[in-house]
Parts: C-alpha cells; sequence; structure tokens
C-alpha cells in the first residue's frame, strides 16, 4: 500500500510481456511471408535463380537446402495471402528446373552468354573473374546489370522457343492435313471400286441389252433391203 492507501501500479508481470512478444513474433512472421510471397510472384519467371532467389553458383545441394527453407516458410498452410499457393508452384517449378541437370545447363549457358556479351559492352575480358575489384566497383553492381542481361537474352531465347513450337505445330497440321487427304482419297476409291463391283451385273444386263437390240435393228435392216 502507498502512505496514502492506494495500491500501486501492479508491474507487467513476465508472461503478460511473453504473450506479447509471441503475438508481435507472429504479425512480424506473417508480414515476412507475404512480402516473400510477394518478392516471387514479381521475380522473372523464367529465371529460376531469380526465383529461389539464389546465385548462379549455388551447388545442388544449396539449391535445395534453399527451396526447402523457402518452401516451409510461404507454404500456403502457413500464409494468408492469398496467391501464396501460386508462389508456392512456381518456387516448386525453379526447384525442379535447377535439379534437372540438363535444363540447368541449357540455362546456364544462356546466362553465360549474356555474361560474355556484357563484358565485352563493358570493355572488359570475359575472362575477368566475378570478384575482381572492376567488377566491383561498377555501377549499377555487376550482378545487377548480369541479371538484366540474362533476362534479355532469356526473353529472346523463348521468343524463339515459341516460334519454333509453332511453325512445329503448323508443319505437323500440314502434314496431318496431307494424311487426311491421302485416307479420304483411299476411301473413295475404295467405295468407287466398291460401287463398280456392286453395278457389275447391271452393267452386264445393260451391254447385252444393248447388243441384242443392235442385233434386231440389223436383221430388220437387212430384210427391207432383201
Amino acid at each position: 500500500m502507498s502512505p496514502r492507501g492506494k495500491q500501486d501500479p501492479s508491474p507487467s508481470t513476465p508472461s503478460a510481456d511473453l504473450d506479447l512478444d509471441k503475438i508481435l513474433n507472429r504479425e512480424a512472421s506473417a508480414f515476412q511471408r507475404d512480402v516473400e510471397v510477394e518478392r516471387i510472384l514479381k521475380a522473372f519467371k523464367l529465371n529460376p535463380y531469380d526465383i529461389i532467389d539464389i546465385d548462379e553458383s549455388a551447388t545442388v545441394e544449396e539449391v535445395k537446402k534453399r527451396y526447402r527453407q523457402l518452401s516451409l516458410f510461404i507454404h500456403p498452410d502457413k500464409t494468408q495471402h492469398a496467391r501464396a499457393p501460386e508462389a508456392f508452384d512456381l518456387l516448386k517449378k525453379a526447384e525442379s528446373e535447377l535439379s534437372d541437370p540438363k535444363k540447368r545447363e541449357e540455362l546456364d549457358a544462356v546466362i553465360k552468354e549474356a555474361r560474355a556479351q556484357l563484358l565485352r559492352s563493358l570493355s572488359l575480358p570475359t575472362s575477368i573473374l566475378d570478384d575482381d575489384q572492376t567488377l566491383k566497383n561498377l555501377v549499377p553492381p555487376f550482378k545487377t546489370q548480369l541479371r538484366q542481361a540474362s533476362k534479355a537474352m532469356l526473353i529472346e531465347e523463348e521468343v524463339r522457343r515459341r516460334k519454333a513450337v509453332k511453325m512445329n505445330l503448323a508443319n505437323e497440321g500440314l502434314e496431318a492435313k496431307k494424311k487426311e487427304d491421302e485416307v479420304l482419297a483411299r476411301k473413295r476409291k475404295a467405295e468407287e471400286d466398291a460401287n463398280w463391283e456392286a453395278n457389275r451385273e447391271q452393267r452386264v444386263d445393260s451391254w447385252r441389252s444393248f447388243t441384242k437390240d443392235s442385233k434386231k435393228k440389223k436383221k430388220q435392216k437387212v430384210n427391207i433391203l432383201g
């Protein structure tokens, strides 16, 4: 009691502070999950490295570890973001592509070519290493410029791929049309042959009737002349 008979304000209890910390942590975690979902959704879809947010030099094990961390962090069961399932699918697809040796090799080849072109545009040797001080002093940073150059080249590659697919589909369509016409032609020929065979007796009867009538006319003509 205070000298005036009033109770002093009760100090905050440890349990109350702990509950507050949990609430704040949950809110912070939810915010961070939403931020990560948005980052993945905005990442360049043709570059799995952008989606997983990992360096091109990462090992397969590092890629898988990073994927596991992010997949657990933004899993639709753990975030209320409306597009979390979409981000999760993008993340899963990116990890699958980077885990496929052939697909990753093709991707790395494009990025390598983009790097060479970028260095040539900067009047630098293509053999220069990423940790070279010259690259570290670049503005914007070399990694940023490389991502942009890679993005442009990957878009070009995708455009060429889609054109090739479209052309192949067109060629396949023409080939399918040709085969369909051949099938229809054979079908018509078979029907014509069947009709010809079915009308054989009718043609024979018509021929016999014709020749019989012809003989009668010749005989009548001879009798008249006689």
